[in-house]
């Protein structure tokens, strides 16, 4: 079959720091071309509408498929696929992704028939089955994964190993443009999925049902070997959880005597235990590291469930300055704060060395927090939901709340962007022009272009067309986890890799007090 796949525009924060190249994309193509299937890929993030409407013209595609890991492009993605069945009324177009798995039934009754299905979970296993149906005429609703408007089929299927598919990179036009900081241009590569703790925040957990899978090192060092690109970022959830793991892959490296630059996420509590691995890893090259804080506090980092200390978070970014390492941090905003809580925020960027980066506290399906706050949304416009936007009540009138994000912001541009920082990194800067990349020297003034309280304010003002659902008044107070998952096994698996995940977690931050005790079938450790 002829298959287009689809990754949507970017996002606001995507319009300054970084673009990535869409690795779950390519592994999907990957999978559906080792099939015999013909695919092409078509990534708004590079390329315009009217490239992708061509496309669409000339390939005919016979499939659809679209990447929804964010919900602010839920809009966009359901306005994309009613063009297309307009140009090719047999297409079958069918969406997938991280945060449409959460949503799937609610999004196949908004599109009106736009949308044939909804692929939930992993798309690499699903897609083969689900083309195959499509050709053969079957019925797709018994394709594991797969929800349509008469409602689900059987439950995902979980990959027993993430070293293949390989990521179609080939099909990916102007590869050039994907970058993160001054890592211009900069593929992607996975060598862990899955994450074992359960932040309150995040449905990385709820999504893969606590797994944890392992790349070998073997399959991680030729596909390392495969990528052109001399800077690479490694999405893991948390990088070397398991520093045996770190350390494999790092030997397969230097066998190839592979030497990149890298960027990558890790813990805190992850960086102070396993500090050997990463001691080596800068030696191969690893320059960035994006650690999430979230709070600077002890009372934060509980109302997050961040199972880590204010000590354990300054201890861990002195020891990547010993490394030698660059940190972002993350710091998540919660509408609650004041102005003095605001002025508090900036003191504290401006104190440290490393980069400060603002996200907004948002409830999002799959995660427990959207059990507790989603009833208090102030808005249900799927495009909001983005992290940079407020979506339940402020304690400051809205355009104040904005005014003094953008001001912090704003302080955190000054000392990390612009013409001063253009300067300082003027040998990277210019290394980067004379090969001809230049995302890293246009983000360097796009701040003030992107960043500003009148355009996210207005932002709220616009016509909604598509809302995010509510959850169902029956699972507001959610009390067995599982029912949070996409992935999901029989209770007796579920249970060991619930512990499993308890041993990899308590491998970092020690046995945390009650949670393999008093377990009942069906539930998870709090």
């Amino acid at each position: 079959m002829r298959l287009l796949l689809v990754h949507p525009s970017a996002l606001l924060y995507s319009e300054i720091f970084l673009r990535l190249e869409p690795l779950g994309l390519e592994r999907v193509a990957g999978a559906a071309r080792a099939a015999g299937h013909e695919v092409r890929v078509v990534d708004l993030q590079v390329l315009t509408p009217r490239a992708l409407a061509a496309e669409v013209r000339s390939f005919r595609p016979e499939a659809l498929g679209i990447s929804l890991n964010y919900l602010a492009n839920i809009p966009e993605a359901i306005d994309i696929s009613r063009a297309v069945k307009r140009e090719v009324p047999g297409c079958f177009v069918f969406l997938g992704g991280h945060s449409v798995s959460f949503v799937a039934g609610d999004v196949l009754e908004q599109a009106r028939g736009a949308v044939d299905a909804v692929v939930r979970g992993e798309g690499e296993p699903a897609v083969v089955s689900l083309l195959q149906a499509v050709r053969d005429g079957d019925g797709v609703e018994g394709v594991p994964g797969v929800v349509t408007v008469n409602g689900r089929g059987p439950a995902p299927v979980m990959m027993h190993s993430i070293d293949s598919p390989a990521p179609a990179r080939d099909l990916m036009r102007h590869r050039r443009k994907y970058f993160i900081g001054e890592l211009d241009p900069c593929a992607s590569i996975e060598f862990t999925r899955g994450c074992p703790w359960d932040c309150s925040f995040c449905s990385a957990w709820t999504f893969y049902g606590r797994s944890y899978r392992k790349a070998s090192p073997e399959a991680a060092g030729h596909e390392m070997a495969s990528i052109k690109e001399p800077n690479v970022f490694i999405v893991d959830d948390v990088a070397f959880i398991r520093p045996e793991h770190g350390h494999a892959i790092a030997a397969e490296l230097e066998r190839r005597r592979i030497r990149k630059h890298y960027y990558l996420e890790t813990r805190s509590d992850v960086l102070l235990r396993n500090e050997e691995v990463f001691q080596r890893w800068a030696r191969l090259g690893l320059s960035y590291m994006f650690l999430g804080m979230e709070a600077i506090d002890a009372e934060g980092l509980d109302l997050y469930r961040k199972r880590v200390s204010p000590d354990d978070n300054f201890r861990a970014l002195e020891q990547a300055r010993k490394l030698g390492i660059n940190v972002a941090i993350n710091l998540i905003v919660d509408p609650a704060w004041d102005e003095e809580r605001f002025r508090v925020i900036r003191e504290f960027a401006l104190s440290v060395p490393e980069i400060v980066h603002l996200t907004v506290m948002t409830p999002y399906p799959g995660t427990e927090i959207w059990h507790t706050e989603a009833r208090r949304l102030t808005t249900r416009d799927y495009r909001l939901f983005d992290i940079q936007h407020a979506v339940v009540p402020t304690t400051l009138p809205l355009d104040v709340f904005y005014r003094e994000l953008v001001r912090t912001q704003a302080v955190i541009n000054r000392k990390h962007l612009g013409l001063r920082t253009a300067f300082g990194a003027m040998r990277v800067l210019g290394g980067n022009l004379a090969r001809g990349q230049t995302n890293f020297a246009r983000m360097l003034w796009k701040f003030n272009r992107v960043y500003n309280p009148a355009r996210q304010l207005a932002d709220h003002r616009r016509g909604v067309r598509y809302e995010l659902p509510l959850p169902p008044a029956a699972t507001a107070e959610i009390g067995n986890r599982r029912a949070l998952y996409v992935h999901t096994r029989p209770v007796a698996a579920e249970r060991a890799t619930a512990e499993r995940a308890d041993r990899e977690r308590a491998a970092v931050e020690g046995p945390v007090p009650g949670a393999a005790a008093d377990r009942t079938p069906g539930t998870e450790p709090v």
